[in-house]
């Protein structure tokens, strides 16, 4: 009895002396987040900025739910200054970046000093994998060179033939549409054969695999994708656990129903990815395709790894993956808004087919690079670009503590005038892409007005634009170290297809000039006629006769 006695005694003793130990370690992992907390408030500058509508998550709510969030940013940007503070949910607060020199100094220096969240990495961990976009530092500049070949204008110009098969696979298919209605025109769900060539086109391009989505084969990667757009459409637990994970990552695990997309999708890519690769890598020890070495951008990076095996397929497992997202989603994305704003703009449309039956032949890959060749229709491309990014914003957080230089000087909350901005370690920096490709500050009085002649006049570029170093002055691409490997791929596949169905057909909107389109949120905001379903965009599609 003695013996029991004690033995409880001594049980009750460690179970106190856990829980104390516990107890401890809790107090110690708040106590040094406050001071890191406190370390950030009183090492990073203190900006203006634009009250949290919401005393748990700030103004983040409010940016979640938005399907515009480059008009929110731009109106705080001209109340506030090229860099001001916004509140983020429990208390936090991030810097947004409008200004040029601030940007060209922000950029030098991403994936190093400034890197990932947390929370976007298990995103992007959870959803395609450790690949290039999940990647920072020394990682992600190996990721990169790796992948550069399969880039290069020698590999993407053995490619171009990919574009135009699928544009004419289009046409054939709106003719057909056509004829089937009897008359010269057919309402044509637009976003959807956009989906239907970009899907194509990148697996052909990327993997030298026929999806056959233009000739009505099912597809499980546009399934899962309309999916997770759906899964948008969220109550306010779902909106609150991702919220919640912008602070707490361990919140990206709770099964609500955006989460559960996420992992669907996953599975999905990571199935399609592995039986891509499975058949490459057989065809790759065989030493042909179809008589032919693949040119493919996948087959090109296995081909150029020597010393691949079996064993060491899970980087372009996970290239994959991250290219069926940013080949499929980004590019149909461009293509239908730019159909939609040749549409509302029927003297922009016919000066390009103009062009277009003037050159008369089909552009070679060289010419749809060049900004000469074709000018109208390289502004035409370049426009739409910049007035509809598919990525709209993002967030970085700061590894180390730096000083970042801005062109004009804000004020901060106390009335200083300053000229650069001082930020902690842990400190969120936020870069509305959006707002700064549309700025009227950086753009001009015209900036939100669809006017490719901008791209050709001789002082259309203003001289604030030409401060902004990203790809032709815009940050669709982004900039730096982590700019998009791919951006030569979307704007031939843009440029190559628009030369097919701009020539072929006359583009109008179905309910008139007046057609109200708004935002629909899913993977990237995507436009839709207001009152329809989903991301429907239907255009009037009429066959051309003039030529």
């Amino acid at each position: 009895m003695h013996t029991t006695a004690f033995d409880n005694l001594l049980a009750v003793y460690r179970s106190t002396s856990i829980l104390s130990l516990l107890a401890g370690i809790a107090g110690v992992l708040v106590l040094r987040s406050a001071l890191r907390v406190a370390r950030r408030r009183l090492k990073t500058t203190s900006l203006r900025g634009p009250p949290g509508a919401h005393p748990i998550f700030g103004a983040s709510k409010d940016l979640f739910e938005a399907p515009d969030t480059g008009e929110i940013f731009d109106t705080w940007a001209e109340e506030y200054g090229v860099a001001y503070e916004v509140p983020t949910s429990f208390g936090g607060k991030k810097i947004m970046l409008c200004d040029p020199r601030a940007l060209a100094h922000y950029y030098a220096r991403e994936t190093w000093t400034y890197v990932l969240t947390d929370s976007t990495r298990v995103f992007l961990e959870r959803g395609f994998g450790r690949g290039i976009l999940w990647a920072h530092g020394e990682d992600h500049k190996r990721q990169r060179k790796s992948l550069s070949p399969a880039f290069s204008h020698a590999a993407l110009r053995k490619l171009a033939h990919v574009f135009y098969n699928c544009a004419h696979k289009t046409k054939a298919g709106w003719d057909a549409l056509i004829d089937i209605g009897g008359g010269e025109s057919a309402i044509i769900e637009i976003q959807d054969w956009m989906n239907h060539i970009s899907l194509d086109t990148i697996g052909m391009a990327g993997f030298s695999h026929e999806f056959g989505s233009l000739d009505g084969k099912p597809a499980t990667i546009q399934e899962v994708f309309s999916a997770f757009d759906a899964s948008a459409k969220q109550s306010f637990i779902d909106i609150a656990v991702v919220l919640f994970a912008e602070v707490f990552p361990v919140f990206s695990y709770v099964p609500v129903s955006c989460v559960k997309s996420l992992t669907d999708m996953q599975q999905t890519l990571s199935g399609v990815a592995k039986k891509l690769l499975e058949r490459m890598e057989k065809e790759k020890k065989e030493g042909v395709i179809d008589g032919k070495e693949d040119k493919s951008i996948i087959g090109v990076l296995i081909n150029g790894d020597r010393t691949l095996d079996n064993q060491s397929l899970t980087a372009p497992n996970h290239q994959m993956k991250e290219l069926l997202l940013a080949g499929y989603i980004t590019t149909s994305n461009s293509l239908t808004w730019t159909l939609v704003e040749l549409a509302r703009n029927p003297d922009i449309q016919s000066k390009l087919r103009d062009e277009l039956l003037a050159f008369g032949s089909e552009p070679t890959y060289d010419q749809l690079q060049s900004s000469l060749t074709l000018p109208y229709l390289d502004a035409v491309v370049h426009e739409s670009l910049r007035i509809h990014p598919p990525l709209t914003d993002f967030v970085r957080v700061a590894a180390e503590d730096d000083v970042i230089p801005l062109s004009e000087p804000v004020l901060t909350k106390s009335g200083q005038a300053i000229d650069s901005i001082s930020v902690a370690r842990g400190t969120r920096i936020g870069l509305p892409l959006a707002c700064i490709n549309r700025s009227t500050a950086i753009w001009g009085p015209d900036a939100k007005i669809f006017r490719p002649e901008r791209w050709l006049e001789k002082d259309g570029i203003p001289k604030k634009a030409q401060d902004v170093q990203g790809y032709r002055h815009l940050l669709t691409f982004a900039d730096g170290p982590r700019n998009c490997l791919g951006k030569g791929f979307a704007v031939s596949e843009m440029k190559a297809v628009l030369s097919v169905l701009v020539k072929s057909f006359l583009f109008e909107m179905r309910d008139g000039p007046g057609t109200q389109i708004e935002l629909c949120k899913g993977i990237l905001p995507r436009p839709r006629v207001v009152g329809e379903e989903g991301a429907a965009m239907p255009l009037r599609v009429t066959r051309y006769e003039g030529y």
